[in-house]
C-alpha cells in the first residue's frame, strides 16, 4: 500500500512540472474578466427579478 501511495506521489511530481502556469499578470487579468462577467450576470438577474416581481404583483394584485 505504502509503495502504491509512493508511486502516485512520484506521478503527481512528474505531471505537475509537465503544467505550464500562468504569469501574475495573466491572473490578474483573468480575474478581473471573471468579476466583471459576474458582475453584468447579477445585474441581469437582478432586473429580470425585479421585472417577474412586478408582473406577478400586477397579476395577482
Amino acid at each position: 500500500m505504502l509503495a502504491k501511495v509512493n508511486h502516485f506521489l512520484i506521478d503527481v511530481r512528474s505531471e505537475l512540472k509537465k503544467v505550464t502556469w500562468p504569469t501574475r499578470k495573466e491572473t490578474i487579468s483573468t480575474t478581473w474578466i471573471v468579476v466583471l462577467i459576474i458582475l453584468l450576470i447579477s445585474f441581469y438577474l437582478g432586473l429580470c427579478d425585479a421585472i417577474l416581481a412586478k408582473v406577478i404583483r400586477a397579476l395577482l394584485g
